[in-house]
């Protein structure tokens, strides 16, 4: 029974793999055979579209070819347009051409045969020309014979007659023309002087060197003179004005013969006396401030003068210079009133004589100049002006008008003699100048710079018209002994080098001061 079940066992198994296989063919066998249906489905699909994008391809090919070929006539048909113009240019030319060598043709037949009838006149007229010339010999033989002259006699003769009949005639005429120029000369210069003289009226007053400076009430005095006098000879150091407090009721007199130190002095004592601070230190910040306000007033002087008189683009160093003629006087006439009436005067002759009335006034403006200088100088003030005017820019006809006003350098415009004039009708009316002003202001500017010839010198004052000389030094540079020895020998120059009246007082001073700050 075992071996029944096994070898039923074995043949149950063998059965089965046997059949499993059977399945596992059958099952192969179907799918080869739904592989090869969905082979052949899938080749056909493929084949479809494989006809689909040839025929699209085919399609954009040809659509593709038509555009070519459509874009190549139309350029063919442009080609062909351009073609046709040029030929039609050409041809077009060609005719021009042609109608222009058929005028130049006819042109030149014309000229040849004028040519010809020219040729034919010219020989004409060249044996007529022979006529006349045998003609006209014959004829002078015959006048020749007649006259006993030979023709270059009679024309010498001729000649000469005319030119002394000429000349005589000429010399009537140029002298007349001279002595009609002269009289017309001198009566057109009168008039134009007297109108010029006549349109300007300027008032004169002669400065003089004192100011008053008014105060209400005389204890005023007092606080002004200060301690022991220490105030007032601290107002005298730092401006170089001797003021003078005497028994004139409500008034202290200042005196210099600089206008502007004695205008510095005089308004440092207004503003002193209206703030009632008055002491040495004071005073020498109130002066200070003063002069520096002095030399803006300066400037605005010279800019309203510029204005008033209608002159532009003047340097900003000269219209300081014009500003400082304010307080400069000339022979006693104040030199910035005399410089604007010398301007108007050259405005108005050169408008007279049709000249450039803006230059003249501008060189009558500038033509004393030199007279302001920073420091002193060597040379006339005409020279040294017509060098500051060359210096700032100024034009040519005006540093010549300028330098020639004295007659230093030659003249070489017209504006020069106008300048020349104008100065001399201005500083030439009665009571317009004083001479001995200027000679006592100079001499007293001459005491000035001996001091400052001597080393560690830092202020010399002419106080007392000129009676005293005061010197301020640097103590850093001159002791106590050198002080003395300085007075000294500036008094022995004064006594061998200038000429003056009386005597005069040197004193030196020499402070010195130790200035700390406490933070």
């Amino acid at each position: 029974m075992d071996i029944i079940t096994i070898i039923i066992g074995i043949v149950g198994i063998a059965a089965g793999f046997a059949i499993a296989k059977i399945i596992e063919k059958s099952n192969i066998s179907n799918l080869i055979k739904n592989a090869k249906k969905e082979a052949a489905s899938i080749l056909k699909d493929a084949n479809l579209e494989a006809e689909n994008i040839k025929k699209d391809k085919i399609l954009q090919a040809k659509e593709r070819f038509i555009e070519l070929k459509s874009e190549h006539e139309q350029v063919i048909l442009a080609r062909d347009k351009k073609v046709a113009e040029v030929e039609k240019r050409v041809r077009d030319k060609e005719s021009q051409v042609s109608n222009e060598l058929s005028k130049a043709k006819k042109v030149n037949d014309d000229f040849e045969a004028k040519t010809a009838e020219y040729n034919n006149k010219i020989e004409v007229l060249d044996k007529k020309q022979a006529e006349v010339d045998k003609l006209h010999k014959s004829q002078l033989q015959q006048l020749e014979v007649i006259s006993g002259l030979s023709a270059e006699e009679a024309k010498e003769q001729l000649v000469e007659g005319l030119k002394a009949e000429a000349k005589t005639k000429a010399m009537s005429h140029i002298q007349e023309t001279i002595e009609e120029a002269k009289l017309t000369a001198q009566q057109e210069a009168k008039k134009i002087i007297i109108n010029t003289i006549q349109r300007v009226g300027t008032e004169e007053a002669v400065e003089n060197c004192v100011s008053v400076f008014n105060i209400e009430s005389d204890d005023v005095k007092g606080r002004i003179i200060g301690r022991e006098g220490r105030n007032i000879r601290a107002l005298e150091a730092a401006t170089g004005v001797e003021i003078i407090v005497d028994d004139t009721p409500e008034a202290i007199i200042l005196s210099c013969f600089d206008p502007v130190r004695r205008e510095i002095a005089r308004l440092s004592l207004h503003k002193l006396v209206t703030d009632g601070r008055i002491h040495p230190a004071r005073i020498e910040e109130v002066v200070a401030k003063t002069t520096k306000q002095i030399d803006d007033e300066i400037i605005e002087v010279g800019k309203r003068t510029v204005i008033d008189l209608g002159i532009h683009g003047l340097h900003p160093e000269l219209i300081k210079v014009v500003g400082r003629m304010k307080y400069r006087s000339s022979y006693g006439q104040n030199l910035l009133q005399h410089s604007r009436e010398v301007s108007k005067l050259c405005g108005i002759m050169a408008a007279e004589l049709g000249l450039n009335v803006k230059l003249a006034k501008r060189a009558g403006l500038l033509h004393d100049i030199g007279k302001v200088p920073d420091t002193e100088s060597d040379l006339p003030h005409a020279l040294l002006g017509m060098q500051w005017a060359e210096k700032y820019g100024e034009k040519e006809e005006v540093c010549n008008a300028i330098g020639a006003h004295h007659d230093e350098i030659e003249m070489k415009s017209l504006l020069s003699p106008i300048i020349q004039v104008c100065d001399a009708i201005s500083g030439a009316r009665p009571g317009a100048r004083r001479q001995v002003l200027d000679s006592y202001i100079q001499r007293l500017k001459d005491l000035e710079d001996v001091a400052y010839g001597f080393s560690g010198v830092k202020n010399a004052y002419a106080i007392q018209a000129g009676r005293e000389l005061r010197v301020i030094v640097e103590s850093e540079k001159v002791s106590d002994d050198n002080a003395a020895n300085l007075s000294f020998e500036i008094s022995q120059k004064i006594q061998t080098e200038m000429t003056y009246p009386g005597q005069v007082k040197v004193t030196v001073i020499r402070e010195t001061r130790a200035v700390n700050i406490a933070k």
